[in-house]
């Protein structure tokens, strides 16, 4: 029965992370004849996980292949992401569809955990779809995150340390269910994976820019936690140790503290201008597309030692793609000479040849739709006991 149920939920993740597939991809990924696919099908349509419907645009003679379709609306999770100046909350339905969403900002006021769980519960509270059941909650935050529980360890842009923020949301939203929560850059470089602009290469890189940098790294499609869960911390690997920005790690020369927010604005004179955040940034970036000469001279500062960063990770890793999501996102479209520079001057030839740069196919979306596939693992373990719980 374990091992049936298991067969259920490789069916129910296919459909889920690709789309609609038809019964002879489905039998060819997972091995088995169409016959079993009919059957496997057939128990997930009961549950109303999957249904089954002709092609779109089928025409002509002959007795078209039916695809098997995620069913989006009938069981959902609350995804909600956790960044230094937003908060965001979704209704993810199976697909990775997002149903409903809510966001409100974060102002930067130091250790605020009572404060992010009132706003996330109530933005969960106001997702409430009486014609839809709730079968997992995942969350993303920009920090740290010990396995297994939900503790925040170091969130070092509000000085988080040891906050039980997976435990506290679980509590506040009272739908007797636990909360999974996940570092947003590990989640991110899963997310664009399974659906983003990592499709097809399971060995790579996401480099994520919220105030600082993250970063999320698959090997052979698994994410390198390391020996505590605390892998990956590529924001923190020094790139200008001697004349280094500080860091707010306590070290100089790290590769946010040279890459990130406050780094940009500082280099285009702007670190006392009162704006911050992402539209300070891309306001940056638009001035150096527009020919403002100190905007423009920090945006290729900015790419200088980003390229040297992932020059660094290309030589460690060898990737098959390099993805910038979050701010690198707007950042890296407007650097990529620089930083295509510095990797051809310090990447290894072999290791850099087959290394792809490219923007996050998911956008804002990619921690989010993360922390939503962690809220979906129960029922893609065990897509029967899931529903019917």
């Amino acid at each position: 029965m374990h091992r049936h149920r298991s067969t259920l939920g490789t069916l129910l993740h296919h459909v889920h992370v690709s789309g609609p597939l038809s019964r002879a991809a489905l039998a060819e990924r997972m091995g088995v004849n169409r016959s079993t696919i009919l059957a496997l099908t057939a128990e997930l349509a009961a549950a109303g996980l999957v249904r089954e419907e002709h092609p779109e645009g089928t025409t002509g003679a002959g007795r078209p292949s039916l695809v098997v379709r995620p069913e989006s609306g009938r069981f959902h999770v609350l995804a909600f992401d956790v960044a230094v100046d937003r908060l965001v909350a979704a209704r993810v339905g199976i697909g990775g569809v997002i149903l409903d969403r809510r966001e409100t900002a974060r102002p930067r006021a130091g250790v605020d955990l009572e404060t992010v769980v009132a706003k996330l519960a109530a933005l969960g509270r106001s997702l409430a779809d009486a014609t839809s059941i709730c079968v997992g909650i995942g969350a993303s935050y920009c920090g740290m995150i010990r396995p297994g529980d939900g503790m925040v360890r170091y969130g070092p842009q509000m000085g988080w340390v040891d906050q039980a923020f997976g435990a506290e949301l679980s509590r506040a939203l009272g739908l007797g269910l636990p909360v999974a929560v996940g570092n947003e850059a590990h989640l991110g470089a899963v997310a664009e994976f399974q659906r983003g602009a990592g499709v097809g290469s399971p060995d790579l890189i996401y480099l994520h820019g919220d105030v600082g940098v993250g970063g999320g790294i698959l090997v052979n499609g698994k994410l390198l936690g390391g020996e505590g869960g605390y892998g990956c911390e590529v924001g923190h690997m020094l790139v200008n140790p001697v004349n280094g920005r500080p860091c707010l790690c306590g070290s100089r020369g790290c590769l946010e503290a040279e890459t990130g927010e406050y780094a940009l604005l500082a280099a285009a004179g702007r670190a006392d201008d009162g704006m911050i955040g992402r539209e300070a940034v891309r306001a940056v970036v638009r001035d150096a597309a527009a020919g403002d000469p100190r905007a423009r001279a920090a945006v290729a500062a900015i790419g200088d030692w980003l390229g040297i960063g992932v020059a660094n990770l290309i030589n460690l890793f060898n990737p098959g793609v390099v993805i910038f999501g979050g701010m690198l996102r707007d950042v890296y479209a407007a650097a990529a000479p620089q930083v295509a520079e510095r990797i051809a001057q310090h990447a290894m030839p072999v290791s850099r040849e087959r290394a792809k740069l490219r923007l996050s196919g998911l956008a804002d979306d990619a921690t989010l739709l993360g922390a939503a596939d962690l809220g979906f693992a129960p029922l893609l373990a065990d897509p029967l006991l899931a529903a019917a719980s």
